[in-house]
């Protein structure tokens, strides 16, 4: 989702969304490259050994500064605000300090979801978008946290949008996985980076407009903002 840096590749769909909206809407995209959920909370308060429980220690429960903005009761997050969520890439690492596991990625989205709530914002919540992997000539999920996503949008009440679903379903309508073997030129090279995981800019203009395809969906009230 982050913004790029100077480099062509790799350009997070979240630089791309603002473009999809009206003019009197603003969007501020907070997402910053190969954090985990926990890592971009507590940022250099995750340590790199594993706690009894399996979870990476916290050297201490201090938020990381962009999450204590947002949080800001004067100049963070206010009532109509809409808070995207999506994590659930880096958190599959088995090392500290990415990895989280899935109760407490849950806990974890679950928590900003009624954050947001709770200053009269508008949470959304999205499972991890699919890289590009192949079964045949088929195009496959390859992300977890799915379950997770989706709990905490049950115990919120938020939407959640299936950014897996959604992207590999137009990977296979796009026929990625005819080939030959070749990922870095043609349609495939166009969309994604070398890594066949972040996207060119092409890409992240796709995937965006799939966001906000589901948003106009699910008729949620920013839809009417939609251009």
């Amino acid at each position: 989702m982050a913004n790029p840096s100077a480099a062509r590749c790799p350009v997070g769909w979240g630089s791309r969304f603002a473009a999809l909206f009206h003019s009197d809407v603003t969007v501020r995209n907070q997402a910053v490259g190969g954090r985990s959920i926990q890592t971009w909370l507590y940022e250099s308060n995750v340590s790199s050994s594993l706690g009894p429980d399996g979870e990476c220690r916290l050297t201490s429960t201090t938020y990381s500064a962009r999450w204590q903005a947002m949080l800001n009761a004067s100049t963070g997050m206010k009532a109509g605000d809409y808070l995207f969520i999506q994590f659930g890439i880096n958190d599959s690492s088995s090392t500290c300090p990415r990895h989280v596991g899935p109760a407490r990625y849950q806990q974890l989205m679950t928590m900003m979801a009624r954050a947001a709530l709770a200053r009269g914002a508008h949470p959304v919540l999205l499972t991890p978008v699919a890289a590009i992997t192949c079964s045949g000539s088929t195009a496959t999920k390859n992300r977890g946290f799915v379950t997770q996503t989706l709990a905490a949008g049950s115990a919120t009440g938020a939407p959640v949008v299936d950014l897996q679903t959604l992207s590999v379903s137009l990977y296979n309508s796009l026929r990625f996985c005819l080939h030959d073997g070749d990922f870095g030129s043609g349609p495939v090279g166009a969309f994604f980076c070398d890594d066949r995981t972040h996207f060119e800019t092409h890409g992240a203009q796709r995937i965006a407009g799939l966001v906000a395809g589901d948003v106009r969906r699910q008729n949620l009230p920013l839809a009417a903002y939609l251009r």
